[in-house]
């Protein structure tokens, strides 16, 4: 594991290319999905400290201009384990992230196309960034990126923010001359098309609006609790309260607002308490907090596609992702009144997809582990073969997922589907391991490893399916099955011919 010291960089990429990753080099690590797969595994095992000290020496390397290959690609990483997490990750490099950190509470990791009100998703960032330096104010996005390198350079963070905040204000005030008018009407729709993003107008918008507010968005931050573990009862009306307090100075706040309290929830769908209710408690959908409902809705479609998207790649989707979809699900059908009909469309069919994407991995659990552990006479094994360990792991991960399933099965109507597979796959393992470690102890010497790798194989998969004290009875079972060697078979001399 790498400790903190001045050469972590060289112990990192040392680690990279010699064991710890099982890849030959830094680039193998960035290309390709399976690669990225392992070279997240292995960034989530870091110890924090060692994340963000990583993160800043690659960032400041970076920004003197060094090639570090597929440096970039461990940054974003790095930064989305941070946020999988709730944690902040430090902010050493580059001017544009310096000029951005306004714009953390109000970006979304989604596809430009998808409309989030008062967001801005990353992917935009960039060309955002290049539209300002190129177009909106070339010389003093210029002066601003020399002296904040300088600054950052120099480790002088005060200087770099400061920086940062005077740079910020020229570009909001030159965006709020084009969103006023104060150009002709065919200028002012060039410069938005200029901007380079799916969104422009949208984009351009929230983008003038957050820098416009930054200090009132900060000061309303400051009030608020940093975790919000339950938001309901006290604590939402004390919210409430703060954000009309705010919005009767400048009700453009509002909606940035409520995207600032939905950090600070553990569960972000329960935002839509702020929605506007009736006597009986109904959400109305008119009033300051009408946007409350798109907010969360969207974002639960976001996690959906999210779920879609690591499928899709091969992997399996993480527990907590899983479990997200399913509390924000729930949550919504109990908040939403029953005869909202198009929101509830709406959640039923995200609720539909969902199923629809676990439905196949979930059906194919029995056939993968029937497959991997099927007993294979002699003739069919090549000698000192194994069971591929990308193919074991995709199917012990498919199995957790599964497993996991059971508790969420009934809001995402898979009950019966995941019952069913995940109980023909302990009826397989409970009937089948006695086979393999029968074949394990009588293996001879060309097909011993592909037994002993089926035998841990079955450990693994019986870890998930029947807990740790079954899966250690096994694995005993299988060092004594291996411990029995088999003899070598004696080859048939030829007899000598007689004369």
């Amino acid at each position: 594991m790498i400790r903190g010291s001045p050469d972590i960089l060289n112990e990192f990429f040392t680690a990279l290319r010699y064991g710890q990753t099982g890849s030959t080099g830094l680039e193998t690590m960035t290309s390709g999905g399976a690669a990225v797969d392992r070279l997240r595994e292995y960034l989530r095992q870091l110890p924090v400290p060692t994340r963000a000290q990583l993160i800043t020496e690659l960032e400041r390397k970076v920004l003197r201009g060094e090639d570090l290959g597929g440096g970039e690609v461990i940054i974003e990483e790095l930064r989305r384990l941070f946020r999988e997490s709730r944690q902040t990750a430090p902010r050493y490099g580059m001017a544009a992230r310096l000029f951005y950190d306004a714009l953390l509470p109000f970006t979304v990791d989604d596809h430009p196309s998808r409309p989030h009100p008062g967001r801005i998703a990353r992917a935009s960032l960039d060309p955002l960034w290049t539209w300002i330096k190129r177009d909106l104010l070339p010389d003093d996005a210029n002066i601003f990126v020399e002296a904040a390198n300088a600054a950052l350079l120099a480790n002088n963070d005060a200087q770099a923010k400061a920086l940062a905040r005077a740079f910020q204000d020229k570009v909001a005030a030159a965006l709020g001359n084009i969103s006023a008018g104060h150009v002709d009407d065919k200028g002012s729709r060039r410069p938005l098309a200029q901007a380079g993003t799916i969104r422009a107008e949208d984009d351009v918008r929230n983008l003038t609006r957050i820098l416009s507010m930054r200090d009132e968005l900060e000061q309303f931050a400051e009030h608020l609790p940093g975790y919000i573990a339950n938001f309901s009862d006290i604590r939402l009306e004390q919210t409430r309260s703060l954000i009309l307090s705010a919005a009767s100075k400048n009700p453009d706040i509002t909606l940035y607002a409520m995207l600032v309290v939905m950090r600070r929830l553990a569960a972000p769908w329960q935002l839509i308490r702020l929605a506007p209710r009736n006597a009986r408690g109904i959400i109305t959908g008119h009033g300051p907090f009408a946007a409350a409902v798109s907010i969360v809705m969207l974002d639960l479609a976001r996690l959906a596609d999210e779920l879609r998207h690591d499928l899709h790649a091969g992997g399996v989707a993480t527990i907590g992702l899983l479990q997200a979809i399913h509390d924000a699900a729930r949550g919504l059908r109990v908040e939403l009144d029953p005869g909202d009909s198009t929101t509830n469309r709406e959640l039923a069919g995200l609720r539909t997809q969902v199923s629809a994407m676990l439905q196949s991995g979930i059906e194919s659990l029995p056939g993968r582990v029937r497959r991997l552990l099927r007993p294979r006479p002699s003739s069919e094994i090549r000698p000192s073969s194994t069971l591929d360990e990308a193919e074991v792991a995709e199917t012990e991960a498919l199995m957790g997922l599964v497993s996991a399933c059971r508790q969420f099965a009934g809001e995402l109507a898979l009950n019966e589907m995941t019952l069913r597979a995940f109980s023909e796959v302990q009826q397989y393992l409970d009937s089948s391991t006695g086979t393999l470690l029968d074949g394990l102890r009588q293996a001879n010497p060309n097909d011993r490893t592909f037994r002993q790798s089926q035998a841990e194989a079955a450990v693994r998969f019986c870890r998930k399916a029947f807990g740790q004290d079954y899966a250690a009875m096994l694995t005993k079972a299988a060092e004594v099955a291996a411990s029995q060697e088999r003899p070598p078979v004696p080859q048939t001399q030829p007899q000598p011919t007689r004369i």
